[in-house]
C-alpha cells in the first residue's frame, strides 16, 4: 500500500469539475484507491462519495492505493490536489 499525506491547494477544493476529472483519473488505474479526510475515507473512483467529504482548499488528506500501480496512481491524484482542472 502506498499512502500520501496532501494538502489540497486546488482553489475550487473537490467540487464540480474538479472532483469529476479526479475521479475520472482514479478510474484509469488498476489500484484501489481511497481519499481519507479525517474520520472519514471514500473510495476515490466513487464520484457522490468524494463529493461527500466537502473537501475544501486548505484541507489536509490522505490518499492510499493498493495495487499494481498504487505509487503512479497517487502521485497522478496529488498533481490533481495541487492545481485548478479548466
Amino acid at each position: 500500500m502506498f499512502n500520501k499525506e496532501i494538502v489540497v491547494r486546488c482553489e475550487s477544493g473537490l467540487h464540480n469539475k474538479q472532483v469529476t476529472y479526479f475521479v475520472q483519473k482514479a478510474n484509469e488505474f488498476k489500484s484501489s484507491i481511497w481519499l481519507e479526510n479525517e474520520n472519514r475515507k471514500m473510495n476515490a473512483k466513487s464520484l457522490l462519495g468524494i463529493m461527500s467529504l466537502g473537501i475544501v482548499t486548505g484541507t489536509t488528506v490522505t490518499l492510499s492505493a493498493d495495487g499494481p500501480d498504487a505509487e503512479e496512481a497517487v502521485n497522478a491524484l496529488e498533481t490533481l490536489l495541487l492545481r485548478d482542472v479548466y
